[in-house]
């Protein structure tokens, strides 16, 4: 029944150069925030979609996962190096404290991320 809503609630949401700061810096004072740099044309982006989504249901309310459109959000790009997709960057206390490049595993994920939670406050 509520599956749904709940599902929507825990899946990545867009973050764009007007609301990054809010979506992202802010939020990541309080939890780890995963930011997943993708484009449309990119096959590896595509493939991590559905384990993005693995990620953001498994730790739900403990860690945000957020998407950029590399393409579209280019300023973005630029602002944080990156130079090949799909490129997530992990966010906590409003900086960038660690990097995953290429198509990574649900697991591989949650446990980088998971670094990142027991050294949160």
């Amino acid at each position: 029944m509520n599956s749904d809503s709940v599902s929507s609630l825990v899946s990545p949401v867009a973050a764009s150069a007007s609301t990054f700061d809010q979506v992202v810096v802010a939020a990541s004072a309080d939890r780890p925030v995963l930011v997943d740099f993708w484009a449309a044309w990119c096959g590896p982006c595509k493939a991590l979609g559905p384990i993005l989504d693995e990620v953001a249901k498994a730790r739900a309310g403990r860690v945000d996962v957020v998407k950029v459109d590399a393409d579209e959000e280019a300023e973005l790009t630029a602002k944080f190096g990156v130079r090949a997709l799909p490129t997530m960057l992990i966010f906590r206390g409003g900086k960038v404290v660690d990097q995953l490049v290429g198509l990574r595993s649900a697991a591989d994920i949650l446990a980088r991320l998971d670094a990142h939670l027991s050294t949160a406050a």
